[in-house]
């Protein structure tokens, strides 16, 4: 009888590299999606729930993303303060204008499962709303998404 072991990848053997997203154009939740398994590292052959597996993800243009349908005027995001009646909302379009940045963290965040590993794995999302960036140095591959 021959027994087969699962080999588990040690965070030294995992590689992370960082890639880099152009949102000019693409549509908000296909966008979100596609970097939420790649900062989980589901697109990787030693992909391990329980670890961290993901790459970081540069997302630049985020004031140019688009949405589909009325959701500029109907979408709406919501916070709370804590307090009685304080409840927060702001429009799709105000926050675009306001944080572009915000809308695709926000969306890609709430993607990602709650807890240590979550927190951990939200760390290495960097969105910013033009086209410079300051991770030049970290040599960032290109993603086409």
């Amino acid at each position: 009888m021959v027994l087969q072991k699962t080999s588990l990848p040690t965070p030294e053997q995992i590689a992370k590299k960082f890639h880099i997203v152009d949102a000019e154009g693409k549509i908000l939740g296909r966008l979100a999606t596609k970097v939420a398994s790649i900062l989980r590292g589901k697109n990787k052959p030693a992909f391990t729930p329980f670890m961290d597996t993901g790459d970081h993800v540069i997302i630049i243009n985020a004031e140019k993303i688009r949405v589909t349908g009325k959701k500029t005027s109907d979408k709406f995001y919501d916070r709370y303060s804590g307090f009685h009646s304080g409840l927060k909302s702001i429009r799709f379009s105000d926050m675009l204008e306001k944080n572009p940045h915000k809308i695709l963290e926000l969306a890609i965040h709430r993607m990602i499962p709650k807890g240590k590993l979550g927190s951990r794995v939200k760390t290495h999302l960097y969105v910013y709303a033009g086209a410079d960036h300051p991770h030049k140095a970290q040599k960032p591959v290109p993603l086409d998404i």
